[in-house]
């Protein structure tokens, strides 16, 4: 049996970076042209095959007019 690299936290706020992608109406091109970055890095990044870091989250948020605190779970 194969060990999840990935918390189930850090696959929360992944399925909220792609629920935040869809409500701003982006494809993934349309997202990555705006980051300047290729279509596949926001690809790796939703299927959690690329890490995303603190600052490219905070791109993102920007980038979906979103606050940081919308792609974490509150308890």
């Amino acid at each position: 049996m194969q060990k999840a690299i990935y918390s189930d936290e850090y696959k929360a706020v992944i399925n909220k970076l792609k629920e935040a992608r869809i409500e701003s109406g982006l494809s993934q091109e349309q997202a990555a042209k705006k980051l300047g970055k290729p279509q596949s890095f926001v690809s790796k990044v939703e299927l959690c095959e690329r890490r995303l870091d603190v600052a490219e989250l905070i791109l993102f948020s920007r980038l979906y007019n979103k606050p940081i605190k919308f792609f974490f779970n509150e308890h």
